[in-house]
């Protein structure tokens, strides 16, 4: 008996490429597929813009590279001039100023903002995009704006003041004043987004907290003390942490404004990064003292937490 071979070679391929197809069109109806094919650019984004450079950048942290030349390893001699620079020490110093000038300020005022537009009050819709404008404004064209507003000669505010009969202040170009204009003007741009934050806290909060505590016979400030901010924990840490980052990483204004000056009066660490790496060429130099920022924003952020789990336990 003759067996026809060809017959059974090519059922086994039709069945092979049935088996195939059947495989490839299963794939691409699992329930990863598609989530995957659509994080994948964002995914491939951040691998190639923030992944990669920071890995590269702490490989740099412990070498000499002026961008003419290959890199030269240096081991850890870079931190250890970062340690005994004065002017990173002033910057640094500089930083911490700033944040502890500025972060209290946008807690308490942002959340006083966001209990008032919480009310049920005519044109709170208005006044909540008045706040929040600043917020979506360009860093670089506000602070020209308030550049020229803190002009000692024909600015804005020195105009206002003089009003009173109080002769202004050279703002910008004072060792004094420099760093109080960039926070202010820091201020201004942030409190908005801070009051969105907390207003979305206090629009969370069941209103029947409230109509039990009046039930009990508490006032405004017993209910703001034992009800709101017990329940805007959360969001106060979210907000803390998010400001105190933002603060450690204030750049815009700085450079357009005083340009770190006068006498570094208001420059601060990443200014000092940026002038390493695109002025003196020192991009080792700048890389070690990113990765110390790094660190530190990141000891900051764990205290932060370590505080919170505290106060809960």
């Amino acid at each position: 008996m003759r067996i026809d071979t060809t017959r059974k070679v090519g059922d086994v391929v039709a069945y092979r490429g049935r088996h195939a197809f059947r495989s490839r069109r299963s794939l691409s109806q699992t329930t990863y597929f598609w989530p995957a094919v659509f994080f994948a650019p964002a995914l491939i984004g951040f691998c190639a813009f923030t992944l990669y450079p920071a890995v590269a950048s702490l490989g740099l942290s412990f070498t000499s590279w002026n961008l003419n030349t290959s890199p030269k390893w240096v081991g850890l001699a870079n931190y250890q001039r970062l340690v005994m620079d004065p002017t990173a020490i002033k910057v640094f110093w500089n930083t911490v100023y700033f944040t502890v000038a500025t972060v209290p300020v946008l807690l308490v005022i942002p959340l006083l903002l966001a209990i008032a537009l919480n009310q049920n009050i005519a044109g709170v819709r208005f006044f909540r995009a008045a706040y929040f404008l600043p917020v979506i404004s360009s860093m670089v064209a506000m602070s020209m704006v308030w550049q020229w507003m803190y002009n000692a000669d024909f600015g804005l505010i020195n105009w206002f003041l003089s009003l009173f009969g109080i002769q202004g202040p050279k703002w910008i170009t004072s060792e004094n004043w420099a760093m109080p204009a960039v926070m202010i003007t820091s201020v201004w741009k942030n409190i908005g987004f801070n009051m969105m934050l907390f207003l979305a806290g206090l629009q969370g909060i069941s209103t029947s907290y409230y109509e039990a505590a009046e039930l009990d016979g508490a006032n405004s400030v017993q209910k703001l003390w034992y009800i709101t901010l017990p329940s805007l924990r959360p969001t106060t840490l979210f907000v803390t942490v998010i400001t105190i980052i933002n603060s450690f990483q204030v750049f815009d204004q700085v450079m357009v404004m005083t340009g770190g000056g006068p006498n570094r009066a208001s420059s601060v660490l990443v200014h000092y990064i940026y002038q390493n790496g695109f002025q003196f060429y020192k991009m080792g130099y700048a890389s070690a003292l990113g990765w110390a920022l790094t660190l530190l924003v990141l000891a900051l952020t764990l205290i932060q937490f370590r505080l919170n789990k505290s106060r809960e336990d």
